[in-house]
């Protein structure tokens, strides 16, 4: 994908554009969650199937007894109507261009991992990889960051978090983020690059730290109890991509 490709501008008007995203959205938002419901209990399986053998797996049918009908959840309904408002801002934001599905596919994503992370605290590789794969992809010609800055983002992006977690872990025993963490800020370095890498990162540590606080305040978290990081990361990557990856036209010039 070229740099001219990625920010052509297809033949639609911006509004009809920004409409179908929103529709997309809402679809691929029902979807999600389906997702983000089964994924889980498929990686629990698969490592209960590796950990304690075929015989003591657990059945296929086992603890769904949350999944009464997904379609009338009104989590799944409150995901499909945030994924439809992403969609239809990325369409807004980036025009009716390639670049704008790319970051669709990107929204879609960091939906499902922050939704997969609040539920169960785990950010799976099935997804995070992917990603990171993806935005290098995208990256190829500069549709959002120059190639070598996604590739130093991928690489600061794993390395940096998680020196500061071993110096963490090495000095107080605790625990500040997970390996998970550490791939999800990497796809993000892949997708927006090595100068814009902080900025998800500073906003999602303020918003966590804010949350946490208030979250101790009322008595919802415990002194040394974990929170999930995911869903701010992935926050601040929505928020990036519809302020920021705009300005990837700059790189079209």
């Amino acid at each position: 994908m070229s740099i001219a490709f990625a920010w052509q501008n297809l033949p639609i008007g911006l509004p009809w554009a920004a409409a179908l995203a929103g529709c997309l959205g809402l679809a691929a938002g029902w979807g999600l969650s389906a997702l983000a419901r089964a994924l889980p209990r498929e990686l629990e399986r698969a490592w209960r199937e590796q950990t304690c053998g075929a015989a003591q797996a657990i059945p296929a049918g086992a603890n769904d007894g949350r999944q009464t009908d997904w379609r009338l959840d009104a989590r799944s309904a409150a995901m499909a109507a945030l994924t439809a408002s992403v969609f239809a801002a990325c369409a807004w934001r980036l025009g009716a261009t390639p670049a704008a599905l790319s970051g669709m596919a990107l929204a879609a994503a960091l939906i499902a991992l922050a939704w997969i992370d609040a539920e169960t605290g785990l950010l799976p590789d099935a997804l995070t990889l992917p990603l990171l794969w993806l935005g290098l992809l995208v990256n190829l010609h500069g549709a959002l960051a120059p190639l070598p800055s996604a590739v130093l983002g991928a690489a600061a992006g794993y390395v940096l978090p998680w020196s500061a977690y071993r110096l963490l872990r090495w000095r107080t025993g605790l625990d500040g983020m997970g390996y998970g963490d550490f791939k999800l800020m990497a796809a993000l370095g892949a997708w927006f690059g090595l100068a814009a890498l902080p900025w998800p990162l500073l906003g999602a540590s303020l918003a966590a730290s804010a949350a946490g606080l208030g979250m101790r305040w009322s008595g919802r978290l415990r002194r040394g109890q974990a929170m999930p990081f995911g869903p701010y990361l992935a926050a601040g990557g929505i928020l990036m991509l519809l302020v920021v990856a705009p300005m990837g036209r700059f790189f079209a010039a």
